[in-house]
């Protein structure tokens, strides 16, 4: 057998086994939920309706880490050689990830459960990013992003942490309406993925699609769960922690894959964040418009991408199509860009497209407010 035969076998097999441990979790989840009452409060603020147990996050890391260890260590049984030097030269990494994931994972049940401080949870974070520097997940490197290479090591430490923290908080703030943050995450799962298996990378290609074994049952629940047969769930801080968590490390370890640029010619910091380019906007849009309106930065309220369109009349399904669509274009050409575009150029485009977005969205908005006579986006 052929190793990419091999390790494309490896994939599959951690994907189903995670879909289907997670599949199987879930519905015991909601039954607990529903026994113990443990939902999800509405406010002004939520768009749900009914009862929604917000705990489905429990589910992803125990059926990730059962599929990865188990297809590992069936691999290894089998002894073949370049099984086992794929797994010496990734297993610190692994190890590192592996505490971080557990520290923010219990952080978050404790969130869901009874709540958790935001200065508690801001100082976790950060224990977490450490955990992923020392993992080898480190932003070096800019490749040419402001004219910028590699930058010493008294800069590269505090900006990765930064970074962690920031795409953290972004797949936690961009949970607002069903599918929303499991489906932009699905799409950064497939890219990492496919980014680590052509990079070599095929440990952590295995953890992307043992991520995407887990999204997807969830996907279905949050998505098209009904409240009324309880069979609705939310992912909660739990899930959008853990899944925050696993795609900083994703991202900054595609930031250093130089091989793969050398060998490829894309720009590894392009690919790094172009799947999740519309969370990293978004929660810094929200955060200006924050200030801008004098109010708190860290406090929520209606202001995110989806409460525009749902402002604006579209439903939440059809947000949610055009959002994840969205994602899908500025990932598609950025990446095959990459290629053969000034970094800078590409990242001014982003941003002159995203802002624009939002300035056709609002005057949209206000167009429709006066039509309407009444306040429809804070």
């Amino acid at each position: 057998m052929s190793i990419t035969l091999y390790w494309i076998e490896n994939f599959a097999g951690t994907f189903m086994l995670s879909l289907v441990l997670c599949g199987i979790i879930i519905p015991q989840i909601l039954k607990i939920a529903f026994q113990r009452r443990l939902f999800d409060e509405q406010d002004e603020r939520k768009i749900h309706k009914g009862a929604v147990p917000r705990l489905g996050g429990i589910s992803f890391l125990p059926a990730m880490v059962f599929s990865l260890c188990l297809v590992l260590g069936v691999s290894l049984l089998e002894e073949i050689p370049f099984m086992e030097q794929a797994l010496s030269q990734s297993v610190t990494a692994f190890l590192f990830l592996l505490c971080a994931l557990m520290l923010i994972f219990l952080v978050g049940m404790a969130d869901d459960l009874i709540g958790v401080r935001y200065s508690a949870k801001f100082m976790i974070q950060i224990i977490c990013a450490l955990l992923l520097l020392c993992s080898g997940a480190i932003f070096d490197d800019f490749e040419g992003i402001l004219w910028l290479n590699e930058v010493p090591l008294w800069i590269s430490v505090p900006f990765s942490i930064l970074v962690i923290v920031y795409i953290i908080n972004a797949i936690n703030l961009i949970d607002g309406i069903d599918g929303l943050a499991s489906g932009l995450s699905m799409i950064a799962m497939v890219s990492y993925g496919v980014l680590f298996a052509v990079a070599g990378l095929y440990v952590y290609s295995m953890i992307a699609w043992a991520t995407l074994g887990v999204l997807m049952p969830f996907f279905y629940f949050n998505y098209f769960g009904d409240p009324k047969k309880r069979t609705k769930i939310f992912m909660g801080d739990t899930g959008s922690l853990t899944i925050g968590l696993l795609i900083s490390f994703m991202a900054l370890s595609v930031t250093s894959m130089i091989e793969f640029k050398t060998a490829q010619g894309y720009n590894p910091v392009i690919c790094a964040f172009s799947p999740i380019i519309i969370p990293l906007f978004d929660v810094l849009r929200v955060y200006l418009h924050r200030i801008r309106q004098h109010r708190n930065p860290f406090l929520p309220d209606r202001c995110h991408i989806h409460h525009k369109l749902l402002a604006l009349g579209l439903s939440t399904r059809k947000a949610l199509a055009l959002i994840l669509v969205a994602a899908a274009i500025f990932l598609i050409v950025n990446v095959i860009l990459s290629r053969s575009v000034n970094p800078n150029i590409l990242v001014a485009a982003d941003i002159i497209i995203w802002t624009a977005g939002n300035v056709v969205l609002t005057h949209l908005i206000r167009k429709r407010e006066a039509r309407l006579g009444q306040k429809l986006y804070q």
